[in-house]
């Protein structure tokens, strides 16, 4: 279910790995050749198309179970589920927020993002094009850190049309992810579980929701994942993890256009919850 409460601190800790649905989705994921993060630098796609998905825990294993032959599952330090932490950047008007919300084709999102597993941490500008590819710049940062040194605002200013100084740290956002990688054409997927928000003292996570992204060099129905979702009834949807962040946790936002976003996420989460109490 959604959990809103109060939390002490800013920065969140590491994941926590509960539940039978978690469970099964790493043992359906043991039947899956492997690929290291040196394998996956053919299939970084930087520069792409993203289609969205959004289901259940229980959904996602089954879809898992459907698949083992069509991909490769990424492993860092033996693990198939690796952590991920980012800190996302906005204006003081949430200006970036307000793109997304207004349904502006060309858009920006910048956030530095840890990849705790990989001991690595990264400035990211993600901008989607009037064409609807999605493209990625990053920059090696020392460290998950809310301070914008000069660098990073020189790379915030090359790659968007803002001013890196009129940005502000809004949202603590961390997840579970697993990374797919198709054995016949250029596509990863990304399966983002456990999403966890914070900011100053409120906390929120979507427990048992499942976030599936497919990244494809150019869009292709042939993909065997897009194949195994229609066929379950699961269609393509809009969700940005730092939009959900920012209408759970702060008052006094335009949440207009995301309604029947937040009414799909509720629905899920109190079908996986009954899911789960029936087994």
């Amino acid at each position: 279910m959604i959990v809103l409460h109060k939390h002490p601190t800013q920065q969140l800790g590491r994941v926590r790995e509960t539940g039978l649905s978690i469970a099964r989705v790493e043992h359906t994921l043991a039947r899956y050749d492997s690929i290291s993060l040196h394998e996956m630098e053919h299939v970084a796609l930087l520069d792409r198309t993203d289609t969205k998905y959004v289901m259940r825990v229980s959904q996602l294993c089954y879809l898992l179970e459907q698949m083992p032959g069509q991909y490769r599952v990424l492993h860092i330090n033996r693990s198939s589920l690796n952590h991920y932490q980012t800190l996302y950047f906005d204006t003081h008007d949430f200006g970036l927020y307000q793109q997304h919300h207004n349904g502006l084709r060309a858009r920006y999102k910048v956030r530095v993002r840890e990849y705790v597993d990989s001991d690595l941490a990264y400035w990211e500008v993600k901008r989607k094009t009037n064409q609807g590819r999605t493209v990625k710049s990053r920059l090696k940062a020392p460290a998950l850190d809310a301070n914008m040194d000069q660098q990073a605002a020189d790379f915030i200013s090359t790659y968007t049309p803002l001013d890196a100084r009129a940005l502000e740290p809004k949202l603590w956002n961390r997840f579970l992810r697993v990374t797919l990688v198709s054995k016949e054409r250029p596509e990863r997927l990304t399966v983002d579980l456990n999403l966890e928000f914070g900011w100053g003292d409120v906390y929120a996570a979507l427990t048992g929701l499942v976030v599936v992204e497919v990244k494809q060099a150019r869009t292709s129905s042939r993909s065997d994942s897009v194949y195994q979702m229609r066929r379950m009834g699961i269609q393509a949807s809009s969700f940005s993890k730092y939009c959900a962040g920012v209408y759970l946790l702060y008052d006094g936002i335009k949440i207009n256009n995301f309604k029947s976003q937040m009414h799909l996420v509720n629905k899920l989460i109190q079908e996986e919850v009954a899911h789960e109490y029936a087994r």
